[in-house]
C-alpha cells in the first residue's frame, strides 16, 4: 500500500506483469491507477520488498539501471525551454547511450518514425499541439528502451499514453504497444476507454477508491455488471462479427 500525510492512496494489492504482455490499468478518476504506475516506476517510495522487479526488490536497483530497463510516459508533456523536437527524443537516451553519435541519431529518428512524429523532428517542441507532443513524448520512451538491456526484460509504463490523441493516433499508438509487447517487452498502460482494453490488452486491472476489483483476461472481466458497479453506468456486450466484443455504453 503507500499512503500520503497519513491517507492510504492504495490498498495493499497481489499484481504480477510479465514482459511481453500490454497490461491496461482501468477505473475512475481517483480510482490509484497513476499513483500505482508511480509506485511502479519508483517515482514514488514504497515499502522495502512491496514490489519486485526482474526478480530483485525495485529499491535495489540504480536509477541508471532502471532508466535503461524502463521509461515512463507522464500525463503532462510540458518543457520550460525551447527544445527541438529531436532534441526532447534524446533525453530518452541519456543513460541508455550504447552506440557511436550517428547510432543514436539514428534509434532517435526511428523513434519518432515509430511514433508517426517523425515529420516533427526540426520544430520546436513548445509549438507543437497537444496530440503531437503526446506522439513525441511517446517517441522519447521508446528510444530509452530501444535496445535490449542484458540486466533483463524491459518496460514501458505509459500513463494515458492516448489522451490529447485524435482517433486514429489512439489506435495506432496502441498497435505501437501490442508491437513493443510481441518484441518482449512489458507494456503497463493506464486507459480510460474499456472498448480500447478490449481490443489492444492482454490482461487489465480494474481500481476503483484505491482497491484492486478485479485482474485478468478483458473479455472476462469487463463484463456490463463491472462496468455499473464502476461507473454507474449500464452496458451491453455486443460482438461486431471481428472476434473482439465491445461495450455499448448507455
Amino acid at each position: 500500500c503507500n499512503r500520503l500525510h497519513d491517507r492510504e492512496l492504495l490498498a495493499p494489492m497481489d499484481l504480477a506483469f510479465a514482459p511481453g504482455q500490454l497490461h491496461a490499468i482501468l477505473g475512475p478518476n481517483g480510482a490509484g491507477k497513476s499513483t500505482l504506475l508511480r509506485l511502479l516506476s519508483r517515482e514514488w517510495p514504497s515499502p522495502d520488498g512491496a514490489i519486485s522487479f526482474n526478480g530483485r526488490p525495485l529499491s535495489a536497483w540504480t536509477a541508471q539501471e532502471l532508466a535503461r530497463m524502463r521509461a515512463v510516459l507522464p500525463q503532462t508533456h510540458a518543457l520550460a525551454f525551447p527544445f527541438l523536437v529531436t532534441e526532447v527524443v534524446a533525453l530518452g537516451r541519456l543513460h541508455a547511450q550504447t552506440g557511436t553519435r550517428s547510432e543514436e541519431r539514428a534509434i532517435v529518428s526511428a523513434a519518432l518514425a515509430a511514433s508517426g512524429a517523425d515529420h516533427l523532428a526540426s520544430r520546436l517542441y513548445s509549438q507543437l499541439s497537444g496530440g503531437e507532443r503526446a506522439r513525441v513524448q511517446l517517441a522519447r520512451v521508446l528510444a530509452q528502451v530501444w535496445t535490449e538491456v542484458e540486466s533483463g526484460p524491459r518496460y514501458l509504463l505509459l500513463d494515458e499514453p492516448t489522451a490529447h490523441l485524435d482517433l486514429a493516433f489512439q489506435h495506432a499508438c496502441l498497435r505501437l504497444a501490442r508491437q513493443w509487447a510481441a518484441r518482449g517487452v512489458g507494456v503497463i498502460a493506464v486507459l480510460h476507454d474499456p472498448n480500447l482494453v478490449l481490443s489492444y490488452a492482454d490482461t487489465v486491472s480494474v481500481l476503483c477508491c484505491g482497491e484492486l476489483l478485479a485482474h485478468g483476461a478483458p473479455q472476462q472481466i469487463l463484463q456490463p455488471d463491472l462496468i455499473h458497479r464502476v461507473y454507474g453506468l449500464h452496458a451491453k456486450m455486443l460482438d461486431a462479427g471481428s472476434g473482439t466484443p465491445w461495450l455499448a455504453i448507455s
